[in-house]
């Protein structure tokens, strides 16, 4: 045997990337990802259209974790960007185009640094150094109006004109931003946003959208039936209502005369009504079911003077259980067991064309609903979409109150702060650190960029005013030009912008720590003629 020949360790068709060309091929597809989504940072940012292979499958957004989870990818360095994205939508709901910018921008810093010939060690090294620097920096510029509750209202109104800003509901941001604040500020410190109840209504203009007291179901009353109920007790329930009718697939029923017929129907009667007046026993002047209610039954009700609401589907009877304090029940035997939902009073309303149910004085008091119009339903899912970011960040900063400038002040704040540590620290961390630091200011030109103003002389402006003192500068993209960004009111939540920091190094730091990719062979598919020969 020639010992020259070589030795196959791998499977057929498994392959394997070593060295260079592995982190090349991390470093291209991560910085992919960076390209495709940054055009949609900052108050200027442009919009994705994402078309399905379905009939109705589009989407228009410019919410950085919507367009990452619609996206199907190959590249193992671009699904750890995908997966920070997700991360920090469920962690604090903003953020998730900037974190997945952040770590682009430092691995493309870190492509120029191993090109030099430093080891990945080394600008690991760097990095973890300028994160702590940039973290500390970051606590030290946050303020906190935690104990005055004029001023802490103001930076939450100010948090949330600044993260809608760069949604489509940015021409009615201040509408919005009392809206979600008043939304936020009734769940009295709760991170669950169940009780706030998001409803979708075609037609009016997002002008039109309101925030309504109490709990809305898209439902209509029983024929028949009280359309308003005062003091209620409420029954909810997840039962079949068309006894009514024998359900045994496939049965098969045979008489000999119309009289036994007409005995089968009125047993069936008597049993669905039966079954009606052990509800109606349990004191109740209003019923809800998550199925539908026959004609019987809800004749039944209507003269027994109780409300019924019919399909009230799953999502509906749990909030209405959340929000009235009643349990779903199943069964009637026991009707001590049995906890009933109250509610001060509860009424027709119309939402836009159609009639839908308003519970008032719910004993969840933080309970709410906000009713969103619009023109078309891509600009109804994008506004809930937007909302959904605003009060996710919102319930996060009632519970960590700290709150720091936005427009670009906070990474320069940061990247100076690491500026000034590298030009004291020997080796080639040091350039590591430079490196963090020119990452960090591309966020301010990323955003000046997507404005279509100069970037290069925005930034430079910027740095400039930082280092004469003025710690309060940053981007005004309004008029194209550097201000004071606490005078303008653009303020993020501090846990946001430390969320994004240390969790784009993390991803970058994972990234550039690979030196050899290996991918499994693929899956052989048996052929499906093999079976058919005989």
């Amino acid at each position: 045997m020639n010992s020259l020949q070589p030795v196959q360790i791998l499977e057929n068709e498994a392959s394997e990337e070593k060295g260079e060309h592995a982190r090349l091929s991390s470093f291209v597809g991560a910085i992919a990802i960076t390209d495709l989504v940054k055009t949609t940072l900052g108050p200027k940012g442009m919009d994705k259209i994402l078309q399905s292979m379905g009939r109705d499958g589009i989407t228009v957004t410019n919410d950085g974790a919507t367009i990452l989870k619609a996206v199907y990818l190959d590249n193992p360095a671009a699904k750890i960007l995908v997966d920070i994205s997700k991360t920090q939508d469920d962690e604090v709901g903003d953020g998730t185009t900037s974190v997945c910018v952040l770590a682009g921008e430092l691995l493309r810093e870190g492509e120029k640094l191993m090109s030099q010939k430093i080891h990945p060690q080394t600008i690991i090294a760097g990095w973890r150094l300028a994160v702590d620097v940039a973290r500390k920096a970051l606590i030290d510029s946050a303020k906190d109006h935690k104990s005055d509750p004029v001023k802490f209202r103001e930076d939450l109104l100010n948090i949330a004109r600044t993260t809608l800003s760069s949604k489509i509901v940015t021409l009615e941001k201040d509408h919005f931003a009392n809206m979600v604040v008043d939304a936020v500020l009734r769940l009295k410190g709760s991170t669950n946003l169940d009780s706030i109840h998001i409803i979708k209504k075609l037609g009016g203009s997002l002008r039109d959208s309101y925030l309504d007291e109490g709990f809305i179901l898209e439902k209509r009353i029983g024929v028949g039936c009280p359309k308003r109920v005062e003091n209620a007790k409420i029954l909810l329930a997840n039962t079949a209502m068309d006894t009514d009718k024998i359900k045994i697939f496939g049965a098969r029923v045979k008489v000999s005369a119309m009289q036994d017929l007409n005995d089968i129907e009125e047993a069936e009667r008597a049993k669905m009504i039966d079954k009606c007046k052990r509800i109606v026993d349990h004191g109740i002047n209003v019923f809800i079911n998550r199925q539908l209610i026959y004609n019987l039954g809800e004749q039944y009700f209507a003269d027994h003077g109780v409300t019924s609401i019919e399909h009230a589907d799953f999502d509906g009877i749990e909030r209405l259980a959340l929000v009235t304090g009643g349990e779903i029940v199943s069964t009637f035997d026991n009707p001590e067991r049995v906890k009933l939902g109250t509610c001060k009073l509860i009424e027709e309303v119309m939402l836009g064309e159609d009639k839908a149910i308003r519970f008032s004085g719910v004993p969840l008091g933080e309970a709410c609903t906000i009713v969103l119009r619009g023109a078309s339903n891509h600009i109804l899912e994008e506004a809930e979409r937007s909302l959904h970011d605003a009060l996710c960040v919102l319930s996060q900063t009632v519970n960590e109150t700290r709150t720091v400038l936005g427009g670009g002040c906070s990474e320069t704040l940061m990247s100076k702060a690491i500026d000034e540590l590298a030009k004291t620290t020997p080796g080639k961390k040091a350039l590591a650190m430079e490196a963090f630091s020119r990452a960090l200011r591309q966020i301010p030109t990323i955003i000046a960029d997507n404005a279509g103003y100069d970037s290069s002389e925005l930034v430079t402006q910027l740095r400039a005013a930082h280092y004469r003192g003025e710690t309060t500068s940053g981007l005004n993209m309004k008029d194209g030009s550097v201000g004071d960004v606490q005078a303008l009111g653009i303020v993020e939540s501090f846990k946001v912008k430390q969320q994004i920091l240390v969790s784009a190094a993390e991803a970058a730091e994972m990234i550039i720590r690979v030196d050899d990719i290996l991918r499994a062979a693929p899956r052989k598919r048996e052929n499906p003629g093999m079976g058919m020969l005989g």
